[in-house]
Order: C-alpha cells, then sequence, then structure tokens
C-alpha cells in the first residue's frame, strides 16, 4: 500500500492573503488532497513590514487548511521573491493572489507569467473581471464587480485596526 504525498502549496499574497476567494480556494485543496501550504509576503523588504498580514491572514488561512501554515517575507522584488522560495523549498504548486488587473503592480509586471516560467504549475486567483471570459463560472450578470469589492473589502478590513474592526462588527 503505497502512502499518498503531499502537495507542497507556495501562496504568493500580500494584500489579498485573506480575501474569500483565496480562503476559499485554499479550502478546496485542502479537502481534494493532502496539503501544505506556505504564504509567501513579497513586496516586504522586513518581517516587521508584513506583521499585519501574518497577524491576520494566517489564522484565517489556517483555518481553511485545517493545519498550521508556514510564512515566509520576500524582498521588494516578488519575482525574485518567489523564485528564492522555490530555490529554498521544493514546492509543487505556486498560486498567485491579485488584486484587479487595475489596481494590481504584480499583474502589470507579468508577474504569472513570470513564475510560470519557474516551472512549476501556477494558479492566479483574482477578481472575476479580471479573467478571460471562457474562465468564468456562469458569468452571466454583473456579480464580478460585487465578487470584487467583497475580495477588496476582505482584505483592506484586515489593515484596520483590531478596535476599529471590532466597532464595525458591532454596528452590523
Amino acid at each position: 500500500m503505497s502512502a499518498s504525498r503531499t502537495t507542497r502549496v507556495l501562496i504568493v499574497a500580500n494584500r489579498t492573503a485573506a480575501t474569500p476567494r483565496l480562503l476559499q480556494e485554499v479550502r478546496r485543496r485542502a479537502q481534494a488532497s493532502a496539503c501544505d501550504f506556505t504564504l509567501l509576503i513579497p513586496n516586504a523588504p522586513s518581517r516587521q513590514a508584513a506583521d499585519w498580514t501574518l497577524q491576520h491572514a494566517l489564522p484565517l488561512l489556517e483555518r481553511a487548511a485545517r493545519k498550521p501554515v508556514a510564512s515566509r517575507v520576500g524582498g521588494p522584488d516578488p519575482f525574485q521573491a518567489v523564485r528564492d522560495a522555490v530555490h529554498d523549498a521544493s514546492f509543487d504548486q505556486i498560486i498567485v493572489s491579485t488584486l484587479s488587473r487595475r489596481l494590481s503592480r504584480w499583474l502589470r509586471r507579468d508577474l504569472v507569467h513570470r513564475v510560470e516560467s519557474l516551472g512549476l504549475p501556477v494558479a492566479a486567483i483574482m477578481p472575476e473581471e479580471d479573467r478571460p471570459s471562457h474562465e468564468q463560472p456562469g458569468s452571466t450578470g454583473n456579480k464580478s464587480m460585487d465578487n470584487n469589492v467583497a475580495d477588496l473589502m476582505g482584505a483592506w478590513k484586515i489593515m484596520l485596526p483590531r478596535d476599529a474592526r471590532r466597532r464595525d462588527e458591532r454596528r452590523r
């Protein structure tokens, strides 16, 4: 009887590290097969600069993965950070989570295609409006705008100070 192999997945995200779309993808992968996830936060010159993401996104990612999620902080060049992470550890797949095309520097710098050149399968998690129409499931109506707003609100909400989040939750 052969033991099933655990898939090692590198998640590349910064401001989108806690968006519902990314959390759903992590949850889906964790349910489908055994996975170990590592969150890479590029564009962060130091561990302190990434603390807000690590502090707020890691617990959500761990809940979605149903196990601990490792983390890494990369330097100012996102592609170099991904390349270093792939070189240092043996990942099987990469997930790149970005803001919308209008807001994302990563997409303007063609990060997803550059990461694909590293030879690993790459999945891009982005708002539906940025996906080609053949990739949009049930692409009728204007749901992409609502989903895009929800993704951005999820990303920006984790940046609020804890007291502000509590006040916001009490208002609901």
